[in-house]
């Protein structure tokens, strides 16, 4: 949790927040998505994070790419905004919120690939045509998002 997530939480306790979140799809020279799977839901995902105060969501996208995979990314191209019912989510833990969802996609890295050990236990290269069905409920719908931008890009 970000200490300013953590701040707010020390507050309202686990009454739904909004949050800005800012979240990466790695995709590898063999156009594979990087996905890592999350400790808290037991669900794959993006690496991708709250936005902390006073850091643009490109900053927060690139920290977060780097914390959750060890990555470090040199180009970011937006994939989308996504808000409102669609991002509602409730962690195990109780905490609820609504995510200002900022997606990005990065082809362009450098870096050794190693999982964030309190927030992933996995991180794997899959092939688009063979993601994981528990795919994390609040991601669902940017997935469906970047693979329609696939599908696009390559017809």
């Amino acid at each position: 949790m970000t200490g300013y997530i953590k701040f707010l939480r020390d507050y309202v306790g686990h009454q739904p927040i909004q949050m800005v979140g800012a979240g990466v799809f790695v995709e590898n020279e063999r156009g594979e998505l990087l996905l890592g799977l999350r400790i808290d839901n037991h669900c794959w995902g993006t690496a991708g994070g709250a936005v902390e105060l006073g850091e643009t969501v490109e900053e927060g996208a690139k920290r977060e790419m780097f914390e959750e995979t060890g990555l470090i990314a040199e180009e970011l191209e937006l994939l989308g905004v996504f808000s409102g019912e669609d991002t509602h989510y409730t962690y195990p833990n109780g905490d609820e919120v609504y995510v200002i969802d900022v997606k990005f996609v990065c082809r362009k890295f450098h870096g050794t690939l190693k999982p964030q050990e309190s927030e992933v236990s996995e991180l794997r290269f899959f092939p688009i045509a063979e993601l994981p069905e528990n795919i994390s409920p609040m991601e669902i719908i940017s997935v469906n998002k970047y693979l329609q931008m696939r599908k696009n890009f390559r017809s």
